[in-house]
């Protein structure tokens, strides 16, 4: 099959050569209608000839253009790639001339058997064999000398098409797909929107589903000084929280004016107009022109209308956007520039690096009790690992500790926070995560000077101690004190010579969690089918109550409360079942007007404690600990505010110092028993089962 395949392009190549002499011989002695009627005909007949076999060629659900040859399911399928029972000398389908040369049928088979077939891949019936020809061409270096890079032999996935060259790190790819839920072949080499200019080199896109939109990617994306539209696949969690945010936002007031400030693929902001449609208008900037000609591309693939601008209205792409399903207004600016010049409710930052270039400009326009949304990836410099850094873009002076994921958090938030301040507002913290990839901070916009210094007077200085770890925020005031030392619980000053405890920050000592916030987030979550976050949402409402107590009812209509939020009254979402239960008892009914603002305000003055402790970090040696969950049910029983966090897996988040904590754990941790009893037990009779069984 292989050889006609072959033999029909070259005969479709001599045919398109005389074709194109022709043409030549036409234009030039100007030939006679009659010739020019024949090679009309011919090049009729070739075009339907090329067309029935492509036709004939795509037949199949998942056709040749969809997969790579190196993709089969059976042995049977890929010896069939090449005909073993003719005569002559034949090629490898998967290897390139200079790697394999052309050999006979039975040498081919054995060759096809043991090096492609035997180290195959598999998943859901269909076997990714090893391909050894130059399809990493694409993904190779930026030196002129790439014939090292298209001669590395490796895999096609399945699903998305990327190609990867060890096995191991396919079976994790694809596990990380089965992780995702995206089991289906989502790749097309001829997708049904094209791009407007072709990709050079013979590149395709690939196409990634996400929430339900639909987004076009590079092959390079994953590489940001490679590709212009970077997209990372990790940032899942990250863009989840933000929809949850922007979503809760639109209940309060609608329609919302949001901005996408770096669109890069444009996924964030067509989610957001595919799922909240008429409550918000979407607008997408993103200063690289690469960037949006791919965010118009994935408007159209998601059926909504892209808008050039305020004044144009230009609606681009043409019969997918007769009907379309919402609006997305694309524009090609500096983030700066379009921040400065209009208003929005909702403003997201997610720059590669570090955001703190462009909060000056998100502070100037934002509406009174609107939303700004920073995402930092510069881990490096938030998480202590390039100290001169950190101290050149966050003014913070930090060292590594065990804490340093909320230290990261606690950071931006101060950088938010000094320019909120320099445009005469202030902030309340709505949310604040940490993990692995970045670090998220949403937070609420409060007009005034007033509320500007309100929230200064939450920056202040860390105390932090080198030996035991023990920190303090340090008292607001304009005395110098003269020994800090006094204000730590710690006596390590006491006991041991020198410095023993430094200064850090200028750090945020506020809450990092709005509890009322949160819980409509996790409604938002449950409405749009978010199972990826809905455990971290529940462990930050648990967090920011500072409880192990689990109580969420997301079931059930709603209807229209009131919340206080910095003093501020905001219409929130609040269960009918709640609302029936209140309104049931007459003494509950009674003290709704005056008694339950009180409430409200003195539950938001209740702090939960900054930082957290790890249990492993001050771990008693030569004793076994008892659980995680164990030892927060000893720490509630003796009297102290206890949950665990979301920065640290092994951390535990309480109001106790850090001596109290440890004697807790020293309380409830068991002897081990590794070494054999000291020589004066011996005389006594005593074995160590005997002294196990006494101790217990």
């Amino acid at each position: 099959m292989a050889e006609l395949k072959d033999g029909d392009t070259v005969q479709l190549h001599q045919e398109d050569a005389n074709m194109k002499v022709v043409d030549d011989t036409v234009k030039m002695q100007a030939a006679s209608e009659e010739e020019g009627v024949q090679l009309s005909v011919h090049e009729a007949t070739s075009t339907d000839t090329v067309k029935t076999e492509h036709r004939h060629e795509q037949t199949p659900a998942t056709t040749s253009s969809e997969r790579h040859v190196s993709i089969q399911s059976t042995l049977e399928g890929l010896e069939m790639l090449v005909d073993l029972n003719g005569a002559g000398r034949k090629s490898c389908p998967l290897c390139p001339e200079e790697k394999f040369k052309a050999c006979y049928s039975h040498k081919l088979r054995r060759h096809l058997q043991n090096l492609h077939w035997k180290v195959y891949v598999e998943f859901e019936g269909q076997r990714m064999c090893i391909c050894h020809l130059p399809c990493r061409q694409m993904k190779s270096s930026l030196g002129s000398d790439q014939s090292q890079a298209r001669l590395v032999a490796h895999y096609h996935c399945v699903v998305c098409s990327v190609t990867i060259a060890r096995k191991t790190d396919m079976i994790s790819h694809l596990k990380r797909h089965i992780n995702k839920g995206e089991t289906e072949a989502s790749y097309s080499g001829t997708s049904d929107v094209l791009c407007e200019e072709p990709v050079p080199g013979g590149q395709v896109y690939e196409i990634m589903k996400e929430l339900g939109t639909n987004v076009q990617l590079m092959p390079n994306h994953n590489t940001p000084q490679k590709t212009d539209t970077y997209f990372n696949r990790k940032m899942k969690t990250n863009r989840q929280l933000v929809f949850c945010s922007l979503a809760v936002l639109a209940e309060e007031r609608s329609p919302l004016e949001c901005l996408d400030a770096f669109g890069a693929t444009g996924i964030m902001g067509l989610q957001w107009a595919k799922h909240l449609r008429n409550a918000v208008k979407v607008t997408i900037n993103d200063i690289n022109e690469a960037c949006v000609k791919m965010i118009k591309e994935n408007c159209r693939l998601n059926h909504i209308r892209a808008e050039g601008g305020r004044a144009t209205r230009q609606v681009e792409g043409t019969g997918e956007s007769d009907n379309p399903i919402a609006t997305v207004e694309v524009s090609k600016m500096d983030a700066n520039v379009i921040m400065h010049l209009r208003a929005f409710d909702y403003i997201h930052l997610d720059p590669f690096g570090t955001s703190v270039n462009y909060l000056d400009a998100a502070f100037r326009n934002v509406r009174n009790l609107g939303i700004v949304s920073v995402t930092s990836t510069d881990t490096g410099s938030l998480y202590s690992k390039s100290l001169n850094v950190t101290l050149r873009h966050y003014g913070c002076q930090i060292v590594r500790t065990e804490y340093y994921r909320e230290l990261a958090a606690r950071m931006v938030v101060a950088s938010i926070a000094r320019a909120a301040a320099r445009c005469n507002k202030g902030i309340e913290v709505l949310l604040a995560v940490a993990l692995e990839h970045f670090v998220l901070v949403v937070v609420r916009v409060l007009r005034g000077p007033t509320q500007a210094d309100e929230s200064a007077k939450k920056l202040r200085q860390l105390l932090h101690c080198q030996w035991c770890e023990e920190r303090v925020f340090l008292k607001p005031g304009s005395m110098v004190e003269e020994n800090l030392y006094r204000q730590l619980p710690c006596q390590c000053h006491g006991s041991m010579p020198g410095k023993t405890a430094v200064e850090l920050g200028p750090l945020w000592s506020g809450s990092l969690f709005n509890t009322g916030f949160l819980r409509r987030m996790l409604v938002a979550a449950v409405q749009h089918s978010m199972e990826d976050i809905q455990p971290l949402v529940k462990t930050l409402i648990c967090e920011a109550d500072c409880t192990t107590l689990k109580s969420f009812s997301v079931t059930g209509h709603s209807v229209l409360a009131n919340q206080v939020e910095c003093g501020v009254v905001i219409k929130t979402l609040q269960k009918v079942e709640e609302a029936d239960t209140a309104d049931q008892s007459g003494k509950r009914k009674s003290e709704e007007p005056s008694n339950v603002v009180k409430k409200l305000k003195s539950d938001a003055s209740l702090e939960h404690p900054a930082f957290y402790y790890s249990i492993h970090r001050h771990s008693i040696r030569g004793m076994n600990m008892p659980k995680l969950n164990k030892f927060l049910q000893y720490l509630t029983e003796a009297g102290f505010r206890v949950s665990r966090t979301h920065f640290d897996p092994t951390g535990v988040r309480t109001d106790a110092t850090l001596e109290q904590f440890k004697s807790v754990l020293t309380k409830y941790s068991v002897p081990t028993y590794s070494s054999a009893p000291p020589s004066g037990n011996q005389g006594h009779g005593i074995s160590t089962d005997d002294k196990g069984r006494k101790t217990d």
